[in-house]
């Protein structure tokens, strides 16, 4: 019974780890979300963006970037994450 499961059942469950690994690394991509703050503040610079949406937009950025890293060095724990 059990060297059936090491041969279905372990593989199955080592590929869902995996895969829910590359979406949460995928999902809180901190490199995106910098970028997107790079964006904002362009955009507020040229005159594009209005000073209010500005703000609002960068609070919710900065609390999306805090989120991301809290994440990531959650999952650092459990896998290596390459930047």
């Amino acid at each position: 019974m059990f060297v059936l499961d090491d041969l279905f059942v372990n593989p199955f469950l080592s590929l869902v780890d995996i895969l829910q690994t590359m979406a949460l690394d995928e999902l809180y991509d901190t490199s995106e979300i910098r970028d997107q703050i790079k964006e904002n503040q362009l955009l507020y610079e040229i005159g594009d963006r209005p000073a209010d949406e500005y703000e609002r937009r960068k609070q919710e950025l900065e609390a999306q970037l805090r989120t991301a890293e809290q994440i990531r060095d959650q999952m650092r724990d459990r896998m290596e994450i390459k930047n």
